[in-house]
């Protein structure tokens, strides 16, 4: 469970980031370019992926 919750925080940090950057045209080269929607969903993806991440840390201070 632990080790699924930090696989699934970090793509979500990961692909929130990249999702964010685009929408605020950062990185361009594809269709989220400059769409704000899209950053919107990134930082959620981003603060989402963060919250499963330190639940699999005091998951893992308690044993």
């Amino acid at each position: 469970m632990k080790l699924t919750l930090k696989v699934v925080g970090t793509v979500l940090v990961l692909l929130g980031t990249v999702w964010f950057f685009q929408g605020i045209n950062v990185l361009p080269g594809s269709f989220m370019t400059g769409q704000i929607q899209w950053a919107i969903y990134g930082a959620m993806a981003v603060v989402s992926g963060a919250v499963l991440l330190v639940v699999a840390a005091r998951m893992a201070s308690r044993k």
